[in-house]
């Protein structure tokens, strides 16, 4: 009780409390962005074999998010608990595995510090309560779904449908959007996307985007209601708009190539999720439709 009244009682050690816990987050988030994606695949080769009823060819390692302990890929070496701290370990080892000297991705760190300064704005935004709580769960699922939609283009059911019951639990209480709103905006954020999706392949005969874009949106809906599905779809085709032709002039891309929606869709509902009601009002005044 006496820590909680300190997080309560000073705002100083309750943002770099929620710091020191992003940091430890985003260390987790790198196993699951790294190895999440790996058991997908080897799960649905298992239901692959099953369905042909083959015997796989060799005993393949049991991968889990806690098992084997995590390692360098390069020369097997395990890492310790001294080596796996926050960036700190990144920046002292200087990027490089303390046994082989390769080098290691500096998007661990990154992960890890966005993570932690993230939360820092959220727990400075809502302040100490359950919906500073609520709202660090949710950045962190974003961060994870976004990074592994960039690198995979996949959005796992495992984490989003997850988050969105979470989100249309929440609106019981309510947190952020009451049930009405939120059973609304889970509905209309799906079919929303789902319509858009039908309609472009009746078009084009091409799919425009994957179903996990439609249970992204869904689960936005269920936490922040339906009211600010306009916001986030406005938030995140700009974005994404101006990422896209980005991509394509100064990288090159060719046009074809498909572009994660992902993680335009997390970034604007987040965005919205903290200065979502600022955001509507600001451009109500500025259109002149506010009473």
């Amino acid at each position: 009780m006496e820590l909680v009244h300190l997080l309560q009682a000073s705002p100083a050690f309750f943002l770099g409390s929620v710091f020191v816990l992003g940091l430890m987050v985003g260390s987790f988030l790198n196993v699951v962005i790294l190895r999440l994606p790996k058991m997908m695949v080897l799960d649905w080769q298992a239901q692959c074999r099953e369905y042909l009823e083959q015997q796989p060819e060799t005993e393949t390692e049991t991968l889990s998010l806690s098992k084997p302990a995590s390692s360098c890929p390069h020369c097997g070496h395990s890492i310790r608990f001294y080596e796996n701290i926050p960036v700190l370990s990144w920046l002292l080892l200087r990027g490089k595995c303390s046994s082989c000297k390769s080098p290691v991705s500096i998007r661990y760190p990154l992960i890890e510090l966005l993570t932690g300064l993230l939360s820092v704005a959220v727990a400075w935004h809502f302040g100490f309560g359950w919906q500073a709580l609520a709202a660090l769960c949710l950045t962190w699922a974003l961060i994870a779904l976004s990074v592994i939609d960039i690198e995979h283009q996949l959005l796992p059911d495992s984490i989003t449908l997850p988050f969105l019951w979470f989100g249309l639990v929440l609106s019981l209480f309510p947190v952020f959007a009451d049930m009405r709103a939120a059973l609304i905006g889970a509905m209309a954020g799906y079919l929303s996307l789902w319509l858009v999706y039908q309609a472009f392949k009746l078009v084009t005969g091409k799919e425009g985007m994957g179903f996990g874009d439609f249970k992204l949106l869904a689960l936005l809906g269920a936490w922040l209601g339906w009211q600010a599905l306009p916001i986030v779809i406005l938030l995140s085709s700009l974005v994404g708009a101006v990422v896209g032709v980005i991509l394509l002039t100064v990288q090159g891309r060719d046009r074809q190539t498909p572009i994660p929606f992902g993680p335009y869709l997390a970034a604007a509902g987040w965005i919205a999720l903290l200065w979502g009601e600022q955001i509507k009002n600001a451009y109500l005044s500025f259109s002149g439709l506010a009473s």
